[in-house]
């Protein structure tokens, strides 16, 4: 793979089931280097019978959901690579899409009301004369932003404060009407005001109640819980339904109204404990009545940061585990009890459910080692693949296979991973990629980064050292407070492992070492430390964590994550700063970092820099315009296409190969 063939990374959104349960559609969408923005339709996909068909033909189209009674499917549409999306839907067979709002800032998550005739959603709601609601007033020249409290910047989003996210009805257009005079948009109603986003919401089957995601507690700018609550459909009678005591992030309804089901993680007394901590499925009733009830062990069943779907049925809940560089899909049924319904060594991104029993219908999207994403079926206990999105990344310039490795650390705990290598017989030199996080996981997965500089003649190896999630809470927990040690360990135990394997034919006197965010973190603290600083002919720290002093004055987590993961007094901290050792490292390092990351901010990665150069190590900057933390999964097109320009320059400068030579 090269960098101009990102085009064919096809990935799948959620997919949603005809009630029927005979067919799906899904959004199929991809980088177009071409147009710099990511382009993409629905497709109707047959369950059983005939492959797929293109439904729709717009610029942006995501997020599909058929209605109740399957005449109409809701989506997200954006014009052109500049238009916000709005809300629109379309009949079922196809034809001319509706659009149902006028979002200034675009629509975000929808769904539908049980009787078909409304759409709830939530949008960010602008203060009047900011973000262009006032075309006298242009950039640079809205009113001072007065800051009373420490979460008022989102990564990837900006300011918060004035822009909250609330929630609006739309009634929908009945399709087959005749357009009225300039086919205006139905006006919105809004039903929250709130000084709070609301992050979902989701109708009673009975239609009569909403179920929505906030955070309205007194201390919401000092804690990271989270709430669920229940209003009537108008908007009124807003009730709390959990205890102030969880960070809740899906809910959803039972069959019968009474209960909500949750995802949902655990903060601790301190309401910020979160390093490492298990989301979990958990219950209460909707009424408020009683407290949550976990139904997962939380200790061994991951529930989080996949994005997953909460889908209920009277056999049970349905929900993504994540394991092991998997994700896999359960059910878990009245008993308490996970059944595996989607599982093996790939990932299950996203999922729907319609039936019961036997005549059950799921699908799921799914990526894995060789396809960046498809569409799966279980019927009868069956699985069957139902599409082929990942034939031209395949079939054209191919993908090298995941070579899974576990190695034995020095104190005899195994750390797990993957080399993916280059043509040829070796011996090849290495990259030691290290992912972000930290609890995160690399994974079955075709990861675009370790195809292209495989490509470019290099072997590239993937490991969840302690601190990565999939592996137990007790695994990512153990590095509170001990950050660059035990983790620092695994990585470069895993490092002399896979060296001594002789099937993997590596060069242990040619390597180097890179990373974004915590990888970024990890590749800085590795150059500086004697165990690792001499063995890496170059590094790359991309979008590091490197200061957690500043870090906590800058960044949009900075007021809770250093505190939780590394703690607060000035000699822990110093031990585990990278920023704190700069003046170890002698290692040429290309410092990359986006313009407008709030995660971690940019001053991170000049100060880096700056002592870099000022102490005569070769060392280069380079910064993306207008790119959040985001930008090597999220970036422009042609922004990620140029970073990996520069990475394979960087290489073929100091580590230079057959296939990557510097001009």
């Amino acid at each position: 793979m090269r960098p101009d063939q990102l085009d064919l990374l096809t990935t799948l959104s959620s997919p949603t089931l005809h009630p029927s349960g005979e067919r799906a559609v899904v959004a199929v969408t991809r980088p177009d280097l071409a147009s710099n923005s990511y382009v993409g339709q629905l497709w109707e996909v047959p369950v059983t019978g005939d492959g797929p068909r293109r439904l729709t033909r717009g610029f942006r189209d995501t997020a599909p959901q058929y209605s109740p009674d399957g005449t109409m499917i809701g989506f997200l549409r954006a014009t052109d690579a500049k238009a916000k999306p709005q809300l629109h839907v379309v009949a079922a067979t196809g034809g001319e899409p509706v659009r149902l709002t006028d979002a200034p800032l675009g629509a975000g998550g929808f769904a539908w009301a049980p009787d078909g005739h409304r759409i709830a959603y939530t949008a960010r709601v602008p203060e009047p004369g900011r973000y262009g609601t006032d075309p006298e007033i242009g950039d640079g020249e809205e009113a001072p932003r007065l800051i009373t409290d420490l979460r008022y910047l989102g990564d990837g989003v900006g300011y918060v404060g004035d822009r909250r996210q609330q929630v609006f009805v739309v009634d929908v257009s009945e399709l087959d009407a005749a357009p009225g005079p300039g086919d205006d948009v139905p006006e919105s109603r809004q039903l929250s005001d709130a000084a709070a986003d609301s992050v979902e919401v989701v109708w009673r089957p009975d239609g009569q109640r909403l179920a929505l995601v906030s955070a309205r507690h007194e201390t919401r700018t000092t804690d990271l819980v989270v709430d669920a609550w229940t209003c009537a459909s108008d908007g009124t009678d807003l009730q709390r339904v959990t205890d102030g005591a969880l960070t809740v992030e899906k809910v959803a309804w039972s069959p019968d109204g009474a209960t909500l089901w949750l995802l949902a993680s655990d903060p601790g007394p301190s309401g910020l404990d979160f390093v490492g901590r298990h989301t979990g499925l958990w219950s209460v009733p909707a009424d408020g009545s009683g407290r949550p009830t976990r139904h997962t062990d939380a200790e061994t069943i991951d529930l989080g940061e996949i994005g997953t779907r909460l889908t209920v049925t009277a056999d049970g809940v349905h929900v993504q585990r994540r394991t092991r560089g998997a994700v896999e899909l359960l059910r878990i049924g009245a008993d308490g009890e996970p059944t595996v319904v989607v599982g093996g060594p790939r990932i299950v991104t996203a999922h729907d459910v319609v039936g019961t029993g036997a005549d059950a219908v799921v699908v799921a999207t799914t990526l894995d080692a060789v396809t960046p994403g498809e569409l799966v079926a279980v019927t009868s206990g069956e699985e069957r693949v139902l599409t082929d999105f990942g034939a031209p990344l395949r079939e054209g310039p191919g993908v090298r296979p995941l070579h899974e490795r576990t190695v034995t650390a020095d104190d005899g705990y195994p750390v797990h991973g993957w080399v993916v290598l280059p043509d040829g017989p070796g011996p090849h030199p290495v990259l030691l990629d290290i992912h972000g996080g930290p609890f995160a996981q690399y994974g079955w997965q075709v990861y675009d980064e370790a195809q292209v500089l495989a490509a470019a003649g290099y072997a590239v190896l993937l490991a969840n050292p302690r601190g990565s999630a999939g592996y137990g809470q007790e695994h990512g927990r153990s590095i509170i407070g001990a950050l660059g040690r035990r983790d620092a360990d695994d990585l470069l135990d895993f490092l002399d492992g896979v060296l001594a394997d002789p099937e993997l034919a590596l060069d242990s006197s040619r390597m180097g070492v890179l990373g974004g965010s915590y990888g970024g973190y990890m590749t800085a603290w590795l150059t500086a430390h004697p165990r690792a600083a001499g063995r890496f002919a170059a590094a790359v720290v991309e979008r590091g964590f490197l200061d957690p002093v500043s870090f906590a004055g800058t960044s949009d987590i900075g007021w809770f994550f250093g505190d939780q993961l590394v703690g607060t007094d000035p000699e822990q901290l110093a031990a585990q700063s990278p920023m704190a050792a700069l003046d170890r490292v002698e290692t040429p390092t290309l410092v990359i970092h986006s313009e407008r990351d709030f995660r971690c901010p940019l001053e991170q990665g000049q100060r880096w820099f700056h002592g870099l150069q000022k102490r005569g190590v070769p060392s280069e900057l380079l910064i993306f315009p207008g790119e959040s933390h985001g930008l090597t999964r999220e970036g422009q097109p042609r922004h990620r296409r140029q970073r990996f320009d520069h990475l394979l320059r960087w290489w073929a400068t100091h580590l230079p190969t057959e296939a990557n030579r510097a001009e």
